[in-house]
């Protein structure tokens, strides 16, 4: 049993070591100059001059939100692309079921694509993407 768990050990102990080394490497040879400038808090790319109750602009939240969609869409397209990579294993798929069709299953992934290229490009005519 011994055996078996070392090299879990092993990969836990030399990841702590790099960590804490790199911690302590960098609080030893980093810079240590502090000022007024450095110390004030950095709040999603507005200066802090004002009360903290103070509305962010919804821009922050729109790019954010597309972001979010377009990445979490993307993840639903890999496990196609997967079994495309081995044909083999969606023809056994397709001997086992009658009712499954290679050209069924590109035609909804091609509908899928489709949505989110109309969903960019509303995005895109709203002027999500635009910085003012």
């Amino acid at each position: 049993m011994e055996n078996l768990l070392l090299p879990l050990f092993l990969f836990a102990a030399c990841a702590t070591l790099l960590s804490v080394g790199v911690l302590i490497l960098g609080n030893l040879l980093g810079p240590k100059r502090t000022g007024r400038v450095k110390e004030m808090p950095y709040e999603s790319g507005m200066d802090p001059i004002h009360d903290a109750r103070r509305r962010f602009d919804v821009r922050f939240h729109l790019v954010a939100i597309a972001f979010l969609l377009f990445d979490v869409e993307l993840l639903f397209l890999y496990p196609w692309a997967v079994a495309n990579k081995n044909p083999d294993g969606l023809k056994s798929i397709a001997n086992a079921n009658p009712d499954f069709s290679l050209t069924v299953v590109f035609a909804e992934v091609m509908v899928f694509i489709a949505l989110l290229t109309v969903g960019l490009a509303y995005a895109w005519r709203k002027g999500v993407f635009r910085w003012r």
